[in-house]
């Protein structure tokens, strides 16, 4: 200290401080103001940068007011310096965190646009917060006059260890790396594996991809068995698909009579059911001549895989009242059974229109 300390100093140094929180909280009230209009808008970035900047900016205006006091008092060289140093690696840390925030946040809504659900791909999130953070963490150990050279050879020479030992855990990450930057899989995709997993996407992070099938039950699946095995994405590469239902009538009915009902009931379902597809084509083809009946397909176009249940359970139900009212016999398999004396009960499988027994 070049000489004491006087009111006068202290006087400075509190309107300094003083200063310093004033600022901080104007800010503050201005952030919430922009993060309320903010919200307004389209792009979802503007509210993650002023959401992130909430934090930092009056920690930055604390930190300035701070430095200032510490200037205005006769503080040594070696005193200043230390203060100085300490204000500067405490700001850095600040803004490192809020840049991970903003970047963090930026990535996850750029995810979410492109996939066009609520879901994230963390991976991409998780990955992006730590290159910030470790970045923040070296500029801070540099302010500080640490050296990072030896730390960096360190890590160089210890990363082949970390390698060897995660071998399971760098081989998710890269699989989920992988299966992003493809698009063959995006949180919201109905898939199915061939080992019978199914269900929509809702997150990639780094070491699992998690599915939520329709029982509402969650399926967690290693990115690495993801990205190697057989998989149909019911999503991709439209959301749009089509089924088909198989249906029979008797010998003795009228296909075009048939046809005719069947599209018409196609047509009715198509435009009244939540989750049909309006412009569908409606498609009946005969196909099968069977024991009993004139086999078909119907198909049926549904906007999304969960809609197919509701779509079936609607057509069946209106097809079938239909064909009743229309006199259309839709056989079903029976079976006779024949009792001979003194022999053991025979079964005998017999296919025959149950309209005429």
């Amino acid at each position: 200290m070049d000489r004491a300390l006087t009111l006068h100093d202290w006087t400075i140094a509190g309107v300094a401080v003083l200063s310093g929180l004033a600022a901080a909280l104007l800010l503050r009230a201005t952030l919430r103001w922009l993060g309320e209009r903010a919200s307004r808008t389209r792009w979802g970035g503007d509210d993650v940068i002023v959401d992130a900047a909430r934090a930092f900016v009056p920690c930055a205006a604390i930190a300035g007011g701070l430095a200032a006091a510490a200037a205005a008092l006769p503080l040594t060289a070696r005193t200043g310096r230390t203060v100085n140093l300490v204000l500067s690696a405490l700001l850095i840390l600040a803004a490192t965190v809020t840049a991970a925030r903003i970047v963090a946040g930026l990535v996850k809504s750029l995810a979410q646009s492109r996939s066009g659900v609520a879901g994230s791909a963390t991976i991409f999130v998780n990955i992006s917060r730590v290159i910030v953070l470790a970045i923040g963490f070296l500029v801070v150990l540099q302010t500080l006059g640490v050296s990072i050279a030896p730390l960096l050879t360190a890590l160089g020479v210890g990363g082949l260890a970390v390698a060897l030992a995660l071998q399971d855990t760098l081989a998710n990450l890269f699989a989920g790396v992988h299966i992003l930057a493809a698009k063959t899989v995006q949180p919201g995709d109905y898939i199915e594996l061939t080992s019978g997993e199914e269900g929509y996407v809702v997150d990639i992070n780094w070491r699992n991809t998690v599915v939520r099938n329709l029982s509402n039950n969650l399926v967690i699946i290693p990115n690495a068995k993801l990205a190697g095995t057989n998989m149909t994405n019911y999503t991709r590469p439209e959301q749009e698909l089509s089924i088909m239902v198989q249906a029979g009538v008797g010998y003795d009915a009228d296909l075009d009579r048939v046809e005719q009902v069947t599209i018409e009931v196609v047509d009715e379902v198509m435009t009244e059911i939540t989750g049909a597809v309006p412009d569908h084509e409606a498609a009946i083809r005969f196909h099968t001549f069977g024991d009993s009946r004139i086999g078909f397909t119907v198909i049926l176009g549904v906007g999304e895989f969960s809609d197919q249940y509701r779509i079936k359970h609607e057509f069946i139900k209106r097809l079938h009242r239909r064909y009743r009212a229309e006199g259309i016999p839709v056989p079903a398999p029976t079976r006779t059974v024949t009792v001979r004396q003194g022999e053991l009960p025979v079964v005998i499988p017999h296919q025959r229109d149950a309209s005429a027994s």
